[in-house]
């Protein structure tokens, strides 16, 4: 009786008590400045560091969120907006009550054009500019510290193919040597 009460708990009561993940929506925001790439990273409600993030809006799309969120939570405006993800990651959401629940996060590439000293969410939270490796370092979930490593790699070979680029193109007027 036992391996049969066994049987019905893992094949048909678990099942129905397992729910899909919550989605949330994310902004990579990164800007370059003398010490290179830079991400910005701001303090979640329990003060651990994180990236800017929330819930889907209604009437806009996952990526006009992710900019509206790191506008709310970062007081960043971007200087474009990728409409696909840049990554998505499964983790978990710990809600304040400590329920704990899969979470899909998509992960939006946002470029920083503006970086602004009054938003709506800077009394409840910090904000920091450091490295990729740094951040990585500095973010306690596991599964978004490769993403933040990976930019950095990915951020080096754009910096690199670009100049490549620039110097393999021709010169405009304005560059020409006189």
């Amino acid at each position: 009786m036992f391996p049969r009460l066994r049987s019905l708990w893992s094949d048909t009561i678990t099942p129905m008590l397992r729910r899909p993940p919550v989605l949330q929506i994310a902004a990579l925001c990164h800007r370059q400045s003398s010490r290179g790439t830079e991400l910005l990273l701001i303090t979640s409600s329990n003060g651990r560091w994180i990236i800017p993030k929330g819930w889907p809006i209604d009437g806009m799309s996952d990526s006009q969120a992710a900019a509206q969120e790191a506008w709310e939570e970062g007081g960043v405006r971007p200087a474009h907006m990728a409409t696909e993800p840049l990554d998505t990651i499964l983790t978990t959401k710990t809600y304040n009550s400590g329920l704990t629940v899969p979470c899909k996060t998509k992960i939006y590439d946002l470029p920083v054009s503006e970086v602004l000293t009054d938003y709506p969410e800077k009394h409840r939270r910090d904000r920091v500019w450091v490295s990729p490796e740094t951040a990585a370092d500095m973010v306690a979930d596991d599964a978004l510290k490769p993403v933040l490593r990976h930019f950095q790699s990915r951020s080096k070979q754009d910096h690199h193919s670009k100049t490549r680029d620039r110097d393999l193109a021709p010169m405009s007027s304005c560059e020409k040597a006189t």
